[in-house]
């Protein structure tokens, strides 16, 4: 059986997609449809409510950072043994980046390509009727994208669902949701997102208050009949991250979440296995790993416990003698020398390499990133392209004497200089790898 897909989009983030895309999910696992959650674009926390509210692994699927044969894989493998694929839209619709046709890194193109409908979930908080503007806008500007339906978000009253409803309807877009303003239904969030699915004490209970809202407030019925089969082209996975070693060794805590789904599945699926530890917990990599990967997360949070993990610290000092360690973002931050918190205190890291980082001074840096390898290392061997994306607010405020890991670029090819560091069998950067580049 080919299964059905449906897009969840908005004009724009913190329109209430998140919540109608996880309370959709809760609600179909909870009458027993197999459903599995996907996002498009560079996303690595909602996609773990996706696979807290279905038992599935959900999956990030990239128009940009992926080859057209790896997106359609990991399409494919997202819709296999399941009935639907609920896709949740990153920030607006429409927004990615200037590129080729259908490379732009949108949720839109993954419409285009895929023929999928399009359920457009409206904060009408603040207008009435001009939500049918807003909602002729997205069906006429795109006749390649299909806006299939629309849910009402923030109603303050009956009779503003009845005006942005009738006003809707009249243009010939269906109604099938209209949600009350209720603040406790918002997802709590930090400086890069959304609080991790994992740091919840009651997360399933807030995950069924969620799919409570949606029983209630949608027509589920209607939703499901709207979505259209998936059924992607041919592809394959050569275009994937490769596994960096047979046994992997995972830092895996509060401190250290943001590896993506996609990746850590097809490392497994080639054959390595991913062994987790906690630095938290002040647990060192196994010594029967030949790598050791430091994902992004929030170590800027947990500073202090770091610094005094000292089975943690000399463990990873006797790993990297003698195997290699990557570390991404926050991975990257705690290789370093130094880490100042928000408060500005400074916490001795790793020191596995020379740079050092500030929390205390921020700045955002968000946005694609295209990398080509100096050196090999786990990302891959020298001069392969790896395409990814950058987002965190910790400033270096040290550079060390390392040599650079690699040549960065921004998603549209402008050169952004040398990025990251390596020494002996140890790497890392401030950029998260998606894909290598086909």
């Amino acid at each position: 059986m080919t299964a059905r897909a449906i897009i969840i989009g908005a004009p724009r983030s913190g329109s209430g997609k998140t919540s109608v895309t996880i309370g959709l999910l809760r609600a179909l696992a909870r009458r027993g449809v197999r459903v599995r959650g996907a996002k498009s674009g560079p996303d690595y926390i909602d996609p773990g409510f996706h696979t807290a509210a279905t038992g599935l692994s959900g999956v990030n699927l990239d128009s940009w950072a992926m080859s057209p044969s790896l997106l359609n894989a990991l399409a494919t493998q997202a819709a296999d043994e399941v009935e639907y694929v609920i896709l949740e839209s990153a920030m607006g619709l429409f927004d990615g980046i200037p590129a080729p046709q259908g490379r732009s890194g949108s949720a839109a193109d993954l419409a285009r390509l895929y023929g999928l409908p399009v359920l457009l979930v409206l904060d009408v908080s603040g207008q009435s009727t001009t939500a049918a503007a807003v909602a002729k806008g997205f069906a006429t500007y795109d006749p390649d994208v299909r806006m299939a339906g629309v849910v009402l978000n923030r109603l303050g009253s009956e009779r503003h669902r009845r005006l942005s409803s009738d006003a809707i309807e009249a243009i010939g877009l269906p109604v099938v949701g209209a949600i009350l303003r209720d603040p406790t239904l918002n997802l709590p969030e930090r400086h890069l997102g959304l609080i991790q699915a994992g740091e919840y004490q009651n997360l399933m209970a807030h995950l069924d208050r969620l799919a409570d809202m949606v029983e209630k407030s949608l027509d589920i019925d209607t939703i499901l009949a709207l979505a259209t089969p998936l059924e992607p082209a041919a592809g394959d996975f050569g275009d994937a991250l490769q596994p960096p070693g047979q046994r992997v060794a995972l830092a895996e805590d509060a401190a250290f979440t943001f590896l993506y789904p996609h990746v850590a599945t097809h490392w497994r699926k080639a054959g390595a296995e991913i062994v987790p530890f906690s630095p938290l917990a002040d647990e060192a990599p196994g010594e029967d790993c030949d790598v050791c990967w430091l994902p992004g997360g929030y170590p800027e949070l947990h500073a202090g416990k770091l610094a005094a993990a000292t089975k943690f610290q000399a463990g990873m000092a006797r790993f990297a003698a003698t195997k290699p360690v990557h570390g991404e973002c926050g991975g990257f931050m705690v290789l370093g020398e130094v880490l100042e918190d928000a408060d500005g205190k400074s916490h001795r890291m790793l020191g596995l390499l020379g740079h050092s980082t500030s929390f205390a001074k921020r700045k955002m840096n968000l946005g694609y990133r295209e990398a080509r390898l100096r050196a090999t290392c786990p990302l891959g061997r020298e001069g392969t392209l790896i395409r990814g994306h950058e987002f965190h607010y910790a400033q270096m405020t040290a550079t060390g004497n390392d040599e650079p890991l690699a040549d960065l670029a921004d998603g549209q090819g402008n050169p952004l200089g040398a990025s990251g560091y390596r020494r002996c069998l140890v790497s890392g950067t401030f950029f998260h790898a998606i894909a290598r580049s086909a």
